[in-house]
């Protein structure tokens, strides 16, 4: 049985006043507790359910204390509609220097006040399958460990660094030759353009876009073309973000 105790602290990890408070997050399900243990962040509490146990003993840390729970403990504590498997709190990451070279050797995703939760977590997996070395926030992006976040992220939480920073003020101090891209109906068509993975792409959000300091920020406008027959108004962020990527990688 979890503790009252226990349960109340787990609770509070669902706001983030709390998170930022204890230094700590949630993370909800089997795949992404198993992702947690089998990265470099630091677990604080684990509970199970006896099946999950039994099926991940060798995953299971030897020095952290293995709480077992009943799926509807699970639930009640966590956000998922419904848990059967696991649930842990962490603690949050110390933020890394942000090394001043990456933009210049490698691409970096930044992201301009993206509220919503599941694009945020979404982008990062992006992050993750591309092998970008991190994505830069700007302050008014969506919290990256809140529950629906890392639940989106499919386990990317555990292995992309974030870097909170303000765009407006840190994209002019880079270096004048690292490219900064984004998004543009007005903009460059992408697929005719021989693109490799070193600068900064910055994607905005699905409302609003870019913010217009960080818009004036960009040397490079990429637009994505819509097809002859398309008659969608826009795309979401992660898609349009997804489609920039894989013409950053083509040639790779």
């Amino acid at each position: 049985m979890v503790s009252k105790a226990l349960g109340k602290y787990v609770q509070s990890l669902h706001q983030k006043k709390y998170r930022q408070r204890h230094g700590a997050f949630l993370v909800e399900g089997g795949k992404s507790v198993l992702e947690l243990l089998s990265s470099d962040l630091e677990p604080e509490h684990l509970l199970v359910t006896a099946e999950f146990a039994a099926q991940n003993r060798a995953h299971l840390p030897a020095q952290l204390p293995v709480l077992v729970a009943t799926e509807y403990e699970l639930t009640q504590l966590g956000t998922l509609a419904t848990n059967t498997t696991a649930l842990a709190v962490a603690r949050l990451p110390t933020e890394k220097p942000l090394p001043p070279t990456l933009p210049e050797s490698a691409l970096l995703l930044a992201l301009d006040e993206v509220r919503d939760p599941g694009n945020l977590g979404t982008l990062l997996r992006l992050a993750d399958w591309y092998g970008l070395p991190g994505v830069v926030l700007s302050p008014g992006c969506a919290d990256p460990y809140s529950p629906k976040t890392v639940a989106a992220t499919m386990g990317a939480f555990a292995r992309v660094p974030v870097w909170e920073r303000d765009l407006t003020t840190w994209l002019p101090t880079l270096p004048p030759a690292v490219g900064v891209f984004g998004a543009d109906l007005h903009g460059e068509n992408v697929h005719r353009l021989t693109l490799r993975p070193a600068g900064v792409l910055v994607m905005g959000s699905e409302s609003h876009g870019l913010t217009a300091a960080v818009e004036a920020a960009l040397t490079h406008r990429l637009h994505i073309p819509r097809g002859a027959s398309g008659g969608a108004e826009s795309l979401n962020v992660a898609i349009s973000a997804a489609i920039l990527l894989d013409n950053f990688f083509r040639n790779q």
